[in-house]
């Protein structure tokens, strides 16, 4: 975002009084280089929304829907997908009318999630929010990580059973993989603003149709080669699983689906980007998000679906990695490299708007200290110059080891996903929109339409806290056969 957007907390915090100086300047109006709130030129479109969204939608999560829909079988698995497509979208919408305060064209701006949570609603739930969403937000760096990791020792797999054979047990250590993730991150995460990252967003989004496409096109050749469709109507027998496990696995398949859709936490800080009305933000943003949940859903429903018509009740848990497919194995290394490509954009989207949250807080708190305000210039090619951060440097690489070590201590790719997904599904994409919603348009208590948006905010608690449970169950399963920092 520039001098705009999610990373723009600190430098609003540290250039306060050349900010004031440009809005009394502007306040009749946006001019050629800034706009009406005196931050330089948005110049955001539909296309570059739609890329940041399904970068960071179209992830991880598309690995995990075979197993899914696994779980519930034909009838409940593609049926929960949409429902979860409905209401992402809807809430998305909801949401997208928070980012100005008052008129949709020239109101107040809203810069983050947590700034129209303030501007709509009381005290105490911008600061539950602010919680959820920043530790939903280190969730998905940990969960990142992990399935990055799982790509890169995949491709070593892959070529170890293309010598060994497919019997081979090819036992690989995911640790040095997770390092070199976090060494990458560490490069990255020192890029200063969201606006700054288009082009990663781009890349990834279109490594994310790479994959997601192989992944598709291996599916319906294993469909051929079986002379079938495998799966049932239910979704894994009882007998295969206990009855327990069958329910845990169940309420997990919920939590995958809504980790897959999940994106609602970073979507004022993508519409931050977004150049000025006319269109109003809110509208660009809303076809942008329609865009983007349609192509996710085909993409989802299209690799979930023949993912498990492919493999039926033993469909794995990451489709790409979990080996259901060992040929052609130069196809599987060429989807699993542009999974991690992917997931190094992914990480940066996801983590830009907590890097540029601590970085504003620190500088309101301490605003004289050198070693969190002080930019110095470092040249870089033709001429450029790079503002090095010292406090930027050192708390984005110590949060990207953090993270990096404890996706070591906790590598369960299909658990961590669910849970992800569960905690902060309801909070961040339902519960919150749907109060800023009602505050902002001033919807009477116990009318219709307020009646139903409690009834979608209710049912979504208990998909929440069932799938959260599900996912619990199963880390403590896997951690009973778990033994930290050993080949897998």
């Amino acid at each position: 975002m520039g001098e705009n957007g999610a990373a723009n907390y600190y430098q609003h915090a540290a250039l306060a009084p050349v900010e004031v100086s440009l809005e009394l300047g502007l306040q009749h109006g946006a001019s050629k280089c800034f706009d009406d709130d005196g931050r330089l030129k948005r110049t955001g479109t539909v296309w570059t929304a739609s890329a940041h969204i399904i970068t960071a939608v179209i992830g991880s999560g598309v690995l995990s829907l075979a197993w899914a829909i696994g779980q519930l079988g034909w009838v409940a698995g593609p049926a929960v997908m949409l429902l979860f497509s409905f209401v992402t979208y809807y809430t998305s919408a909801l949401l997208a009318d928070c980012y100005r305060s008052g008129d949709p064209s020239t109101g107040k701006r809203n810069y983050t999630y947590m700034d129209a949570v303030q501007a709509n609603l009381n005290g105490i739930k911008v600061k539950i929010c602010g919680y959820l969403q920043y530790l939903n937000i280190v969730g998905v760096a940990i969960g990142y990580t992990i399935a990055a990791s799982i790509s890169m020792v995949a491709i070593k797999r892959s070529n170890c059973f293309n010598k060994e054979g497919d019997d081979s047990p090819c036992r690989v250590n995911s640790n040095p993989y997770m390092i070199m993730f976090g060494v990458a991150e560490i490069v990255l995460s020192q890029i200063p603003d969201f606006d700054q990252i288009s082009w990663l967003s781009i890349l990834a989004a279109i490594m994310s149709f790479t994959y997601s496409s192989i992944g598709l096109v291996l599916g319906i050749v294993q469909v051929i080669q079986n002379g079938g469709i495998k799966g049932s109507l239910t979704g894994i027998s009882i007998g295969t699983v206990s009855q327990m496990d069958k329910i845990w696995r169940s309420l997990q398949a919920f939590g995958d689906i809504a980790f897959a859709y999940s994106y609602s936490i970073i979507l004022i800080e993508i519409q931050d980007t977004i150049k000025s009305p006319p269109p109003s933000e809110a509208k660009v943003m809303k076809k942008a998000t329609l865009t983007s949940v349609a192509v996710t859903t085909v993409f989802y429903m299209l690799c979930g679906c023949m993912g498990y018509a492919a493999f039926g009740d033993l469909a794995p848990g990451n489709l790409l990695t979990g080996f259901g497919f060992y040929n052609p194995y130069w196809l599987l290394d060429i989807a699993n490299a542009a999974i991690v490509i992917h997931l190094v954009g992914a990480y940066q989207v996801y983590c830009q708007p907590l890097f540029a949250f601590i970085e504003k807080w620190t500088r309101k708190t301490w605003p004289k200290s050198e070693f969190i305000a002080k930019e110095i210039q470092v040249p870089i090619a033709s001429g450029r110059c790079y503002k090095l951060n010292l406090f930027r440097l050192t708390w984005r690489t110590v949060f990207v080891i953090v993270t990096t070590v404890v996706s070591m201590l906790l590598p369960f790719f299909n658990d961590v996903v669910g849970f992800l997904g569960a905690i902060g599904f309801w909070p961040l994409t339902v519960y919150f929109p749907v109060e800023m919603y009602i505050a902002q348009k001033k919807i009477p208590k116990w009318s219709t339409r307020w009646v139903c948006l409690q009834l979608l905010s209710l049912a979504c608690l208990v998909i929440t806290v069932a799938s959260a449970a599900g996912s619990v169950a199963g880390v403590v399963s896997d951690l009973k056969v778990y033994r930290p920092f050993k080949p897998s």
